[in-house]
């Protein structure tokens, strides 16, 4: 059948409010750097007054949505099934998902307050995420769409769902609904906090049947108990038909069956990691939907990566070059 979206995204929807910060704040406000911690309204209500000064930026967010987003900057087609609140918060999230050129449910609202993630970046480029999820904790399975989910090539669930019953539930009943209608399934680990805390249901995922696995080396390393990034793609690729391990400034590495490539890093000057990991997956799924190999996907990945480090945000700002010229700067 004709597949009318490249790629079906299921996960939080959450604005990106991002801060600068030094070390030494993240100690003051005694937070964990370079992790993902869930938060409540009133800590996060704690942290906007003892950072007492204005973002450098906020945009629709969320580990997914920015995959989504990038798909989308590329000129594909994505669809991205998420849950907002019925507030401003909401409001300003549908209109940038739109503006961004991603499809999604304008009727999936709830009564509430939407997600946000204070996004702190450290001079080392670092990011440390503190998420209140809002009413994107409720997701679920009602947020699917079967008729969606049949007409695209991939479905993509994002790792941070996993934190909750319903969103392991969603993922879980997402899956089935793919495969039960061929379209292949993608998923990303998200975090290594994510891993260490709910290793068993990712464990269920994966052994249901997962066609690509997209990590970073600390989540591989622990989602394998394994100390060396070789050893965990080893292990992951025999669980997994396409894995793709990113290692940050040594690029990434890629397992296809008995075969693994690597893929280098672009050189740039880092100033902010946040969605690094998310941007390798939109360029990758991107190529993987538009007939490119394993490899050139790779690169496209590695591309779309390697721009979103090198400025504020996990948007990418910039007009993308042509596949062509991307894949001529690995020559």
């Amino acid at each position: 059948m004709e597949r009318s979206f490249d790629v079906y995204g299921v996960g939080h929807a959450l604005v990106d409010i991002q801060y600068k910060v030094d070390v030494e704040t993240l100690d003051k406000l005694g937070i964990e750097k370079g992790v993902m911690t869930l938060i409540d309204s009133q800590r996060q209500q704690t942290l906007f007054e003892r950072l007492s000064r204005d973002p450098i930026a906020s945009a629709s967010g969320g580990s997914a949505a920015n995959t989504m987003i990038g798909i989308s900057q590329f000129g594909g087609k994505p669809f991205y099934a998420c849950l907002t609140g019925r507030d401003a918060w909401g409001d300003f999230y549908q209109s940038d998902l739109e503006k961004a050129g991603v499809a999604t449910d304008p009727t999936h609202r709830a009564e509430g307050t939407t997600g946000q993630c204070v996004v702190f970046i450290t001079p080392d480029a670092d990011r440390t995420l503190n998420t209140f999820l809002g009413v994107g904790s409720a997701i679920s399975t009602t947020q699917l769409d079967g008729e969606k989910i049949a007409a695209s090539q991939y479905i993509y669930l994002e790792g941070y769902l996993l934190s909750s019953d319903n969103g392991f539930e969603t993922c879980l009943q997402a899956q089935a609904m793919a495969q039960r209608v061929g379209t292949s399934v993608a998923l990303t680990l998200s975090d290594p906090f994510m891993v260490a805390t709910f290793k068993d249901r990712f464990t269920q995922l994966v052994d249901n049947g997962v066609d690509i696995l997209f990590c970073n080396e600390d989540e591989a390393n622990t989602f394998t108990d394994s100390t060396e990034s070789t050893q965990a793609i080893e292990q992951l690729g025999q669980r997994v038909p396409l894995v793709c391990v990113t290692c940050g400034a040594n690029g990434v590495l890629i397992r296809q069956g008995e075969h693994c490539v690597s893929i280098p890093a672009i050189a740039v000057e880092a100033v902010d990691t946040n969605g690094a990991g998310d941007l390798f997956a939109g360029g990758f799924l991107y190529g993987i939907t538009h007939e490119l190999g394993v490899e050139q996907a790779g690169k496209i990945g590695s591309y779309a990566a390697a721009q979103v480090v090198a400025q504020y945000g996990p948007r990418l700002q910039k007009t993308l070059e042509g596949v062509e010229s991307i894949l001529a700067q690995f020559e």
